[in-house]
């Protein structure tokens, strides 16, 4: 009876142990939606270059905003095309427009940090 006794108690510690070692170890819940980089940095651009204050760099041309938003559109959606660019004064003005011609976004890239903006 007590050999008995002995292999029950052992086995309930045995599963806490590995219990506690899942809990532990396990993979992390957070990392389920995939991996990549914090703050959504692979959708969408954050900064043009990392170097330097954003101050001292010059301005964003529209070859470059063009190339900004055409990168990430068609890496988000290969069947969208990037309209015209308009200069709004900071920053510029691009459509987003599918293969019919119809906007179905307009996006803006600063022209001091080259980052994306949503306009609506």
């Amino acid at each position: 009876m007590k050999r008995h006794v002995k292999v029950v108690i052992t086995g309930i510690v045995l599963v806490t142990i590995m219990g506690f070692g899942y809990t532990f170890v396990a993979p992390n819940h957070a990392n389920a939606c995939g991996w990549g980089r914090a703050g959504g940095e692979d959708y969408v651009p954050q900064r043009r270059d990392s170097t330097g204050p954003i101050a001292q760099r010059p301005l964003v041309t529209k070859e470059q905003a063009y190339d900004i938003v055409t990168n990430h559109v068609k890496r988000l959606n290969p069947t969208l095309e990037v309209g015209p660019i308009n200069d709004a004064g900071g920053f510029y003005e691009v459509d987003i427009l599918t293969d019919k011609k119809k906007v179905v976004q307009r996006l803006g890239v600063d022209k001091r940090s080259g980052r994306l903006m949503l306009i609506n």
